[in-house]
């Protein structure tokens, strides 16, 4: 009997082993959620819905490539109009704005008209990026009831001018957009140097920039997810508040997000899809 029971005692001890090594994975991704929920819950988050806009129209944005962009279609409004879409945003709960103007950006006159409407009618603070490439154009577009003025480095003329646009207007009125494709940052300009994304962003901060978007355009509209391990070594390096762009799939997304410690989240795909609701960010704390 005795032998019998330590032969029990050894199966279960065996059969538990077994069973942890199984489970590790699932155990290892469940404190890992839950560690990511506490930080969450730690921290705000705040959740930007986007509006890009094409020949005067709210249009979907796939991976950058502008030339396929087409009409939005959106579960939140049946219309393409920029500021019918803005007012449905504002209706949903959300309090801010971010207008992407790519006619501006590639080369065109920004649609001053645009923003005051879209400010005026909905009461939305915006961010606008419309290619500014100069202190009279980030002016102008300022004046147009925006309350940020948003600097691409896609259009970026040189990092003097972000430290211009700063002396200028002041910090809490620029944002710096870390336009990327695959980690390779997009410049109106010979980068040298700062090449190096994180290089770039430790450059920023020592001009004076305290709001910083990454925006990596190869991932916009994809739905595959954002990279992660990117944004953590970027929250390791810099302590400017940072903005994420491109490829938020759901609100597990947003929560992981908000557990490293980003500021805030674009979101345009996901919200027009359905799959980030105002019911789903209300229960998550979000909206």
């Amino acid at each position: 009997m005795r032998n019998f029971s330590a032969f029990k005692v050894f199966v279960t001890g065996h059969a538990l082993k077994m069973l942890l090594r199984s489970n590790h994975v699932i155990m290892s991704k469940f404190f890992y959620w839950l560690v990511v929920i506490a930080k969450a819950e730690a921290k705000g988050l705040k959740i930007i819905p986007v509006v890009d806009v094409l020949g005067g129209i709210a249009v979907h944005a796939v991976r950058g490539r502008r030339e396929e962009y087409r009409p939005l279609k959106s579960v939140l409004c049946a219309s393409t109009d920029p500021v019918d879409v803005a007012a449905a945003l504002k209706t949903l709960g959300f309090s801010e704005l971010y207008v992407a103007d790519l006619d501006a950006i590639t080369g065109g006159q920004p649609n001053f008209s645009l923003f005051k409407k879209i400010a005026d009618k909905t009461g939305l603070e915006l961010m606008v990026d419309a290619g500014v490439t100069s202190l009279e154009k980030a002016e102008e577009v300022l004046r147009s009831h925006v309350s940020k003025v948003i600097i691409g480095t896609e259009t970026l003329p040189s990092t003097s001018f972000v430290a211009e646009a700063v002396a200028s207007f002041g910090s809490e009125k620029i944002i710096v957009s870390l336009d990327l494709m695959d980690k390779m940052i997009i410049s109106g300009f010979e980068l040298g140097r700062l090449a190096e994304p994180i290089a770039f962003l430790r450059e920023l901060e020592a001009l004076g920039v305290y709001q910083i978007i990454v925006l990596d355009l190869a991932r916009v509209g994809g739905g595959e997810g954002v990279n992660m391990s990117f944004l953590q070594e970027v929250q390791g390096n810099i302590k400017a508040k940072v903005f994420v762009g491109g490829g938020v799939r759901d609100v597990k997304d947003l929560l992981e997000l908000k557990g490293l410690g980003v500021f805030g989240v674009l979101v345009a795909t996901a919200l027009h899809l359905g799959k980030i609701s105002p019911e789903l960010l209300k229960q998550a704390g979000l909206l």
